[in-house]
């Protein structure tokens, strides 16, 4: 029984011990945010309701990437039908979700039908006609490019706003087209949504070098298979921005898919740059493009800016490559453009829908009403135990008490977000931790009613109410897992501090409270229980 007694008292010492490590980050941090460093790194953070921060609603254009999707494909049904040797076939896609393609050669119908019932599954004939084909996506793959574009601008979002250092933030998806984004701490908004909503698509292309220059293009027209593009420049004496402009082919001959990283760095001269750095993919890519066009200019540009367009003087194999703009980046740019391309292009254009920012005032006064009524709440339970229950409501009070690292440290442990619902929820565990108490109580009193001893009472009190408190907990938690599963950020914040402190009130009104009956009835050596 001694023996026994000891590795209980070693475990329920051992736990407490550890949450009061845990938490004590979170007590400690200095004036910069950071704890001290014999100390776990991990803190309660708060959410946007205490913290204050930026609120964000972004719409994501998913009419726009069936748009591109279409577009790529009719590039690959344009080569194909050159590699397949199929003539008098012409491909044309005006931004559009269709496809056009004129049949010059009737012998050349067969084929090309061929060709797409083989190759290009994904699409459907629309229209059929003498001498032309009208394609369009297939529903099936037109709702998976709107599934799979919502994943991904969620996902580059996510990676993007995680270069912020933001603490904790959330970001969730709205209906089918729409992400709700929450960043707390953040006071920013302009830079946030710049940030966050930039494109970033990141396209290689030929200057065109054609007789018609970019004036005439941009006055008379582009020439067929050519476009006229904006060149970004910096006058590095008065540090104006000018934009010229460029004639381009319309051919893509390789995007920015295939980034691994890329970083800001300054030149031989201090000129900040961009470097990239490609997959084997791209640098496979990157070297033929090289190789076959030595001597030409290919134009680097994003979100259909030219920001460089620098001449291939030789043939680059190593899938590396940076982008410097004629006059000068600003350090800054350089910085947020390595962000936006290390974290991903966006798939599609973005639309901010709703912006707000959250003052601090607003959570300082939530924390402190909470913690009022978590103070004021939380006294009066202690005090009615022990005037209903007298002694054993004492340890009731002990076991509750304990409760506060164990909650508190597994939460700072996981990093939590502690949010206005998350208080509720750890108000409401405490309630609760007093309830399996007061059941273990009355069974006890049963106990004694009957005639037994008070160690026989405590035996059978605590053995018959196990049950009883361990069905009320299990459906408390499924209730809880369901909230966490279905619910949004507070309702997630509210589930995750129950379930936390359901788990550590059972432990430590079964395992704690029963130990401190124990070890008074072994060493007291009580003849009646005060309860």
């Amino acid at each position: 029984m001694k023996q026994n007694l000891l590795w209980r008292g070693i475990i329920l010492a051992a736990v407490l011990i550890l949450g009061t490590i845990y938490v004590l980050p979170t007590l400690l941090l200095d004036s910069e945010g950071k704890t001290p460093r014999f100390l776990p790194d991990k803190v309660i953070n708060q959410g946007l309701d205490l913290k204050g921060g930026i609120y964000l609603v972004m719409e994501v254009d998913l009419n726009a990437a069936l748009k591109n999707n279409a577009r790529r494909l009719a590039d690959d049904l344009r080569r194909r039908i050159s590699d397949e040797k199929i003539p008098g076939v012409s491909v044309d896609n005006e931004d559009s979700l269709d496809i056009q393609v004129g049949i010059h050669d009737p012998l050349s119908a067969k084929p090309l039908d061929k060709l797409l019932e083989d190759r290009f599954y994904t699409l459907r004939v629309k229209d059929r006609q003498e001498g032309s084909l009208t394609l369009t996506l297939t529903d099936e793959e037109a709702d998976s490019v709107r599934t799979l574009t919502a994943r991904q601008a969620l996902e580059t979002i996510r990676n993007r706003v995680d270069s912020f250092g933001v603490s904790e933030p959330d970001i969730r998806p709205q209906g089918r087209d729409r992400i709700v984004i929450q960043l707390p701490g953040f006071d920013d908004p302009k830079r946030a949504a710049e940030l966050i909503g930039k494109t970033a698509v990141l396209e290689f292309k030929l200057v065109d070098e054609g007789a018609v220059t970019a004036e005439e293009a941009l006055a008379n027209g582009a020439p067929p298979g050519t476009e006229v593009y904006m060149e970004r420049s910096q006058n590095p004496y008065t540090g104006e921005t000018v934009e010229t402009p460029i004639l381009l082919q319309k051919r893509t001959l390789m995007t920015g898919e295939t980034i691994t990283d890329a970083r800001a760095f300054r030149g031989d001269f201090g000129d900040p740059r961009v470097s990239i750095r490609f997959d084997s993919r791209g640098a496979r890519e990157f070297a033929d493009i090289t190789g076959q066009y030595t001597k030409r200019r290919l134009a680097i540009v994003l979100d259909g800016v030219v920001y460089s367009a620098p001449t291939i003087n030789d043939h680059i194999t190593g899938g590396e490559c940076y982008i410097e703009r004629r006059g000068n980046f600003s350090l800054d740019e350089a910085n947020m453009l390595a962000v936006i391309l290390r974290a991903g292009a966006l798939p599609a254009p973005v639309t901010i829908l709703e912006e707000r920012t959250v003052g601090p005032s607003l959570g300082q006064d939530s924390i402190r009403q909470g913690l009022t009524a978590g103070v004021i709440g939380l006294s009066f339970i202690l005090v009615f135990i022990v005037f209903y229950y007298r002694w054993s409501g004492v340890v009731a009070d002990l076991a509750l008490l304990m409760n506060f690292p164990i909650i508190l440290g597994i939460l700072a442990g996981l990093g939590a977000t502690l949010t206005l619902p998350g208080i509720f929820g750890l108000v409401l565990t405490f309630a609760m931790a007093v309830d399996a108490n007061v059941l273990i109580f009355e069974r006890i009193r049963e106990e004694l009613r009957q005639g037994r001893g008070p160690v026989a009472a405590v035996n059978g009190g605590f053995d018959r109410a196990f049950w009883t408190i361990f069905d009320a907990n299990l459906t408390t938690i499924l209730a809880a897992m369901v909230l966490y599963q279905f619910g949004s950020g507070p309702v997630r914040g509210f589930a995750v501090t129950l379930i936390i402190g359901i788990v550590s009130s059972m432990f430590t009104a079964i395992f704690g409270s029963r130990l401190i009956f124990d070890l008074a009835l072994k060493y007291r050596r009580v003849e009646r229980i005060s309860i």
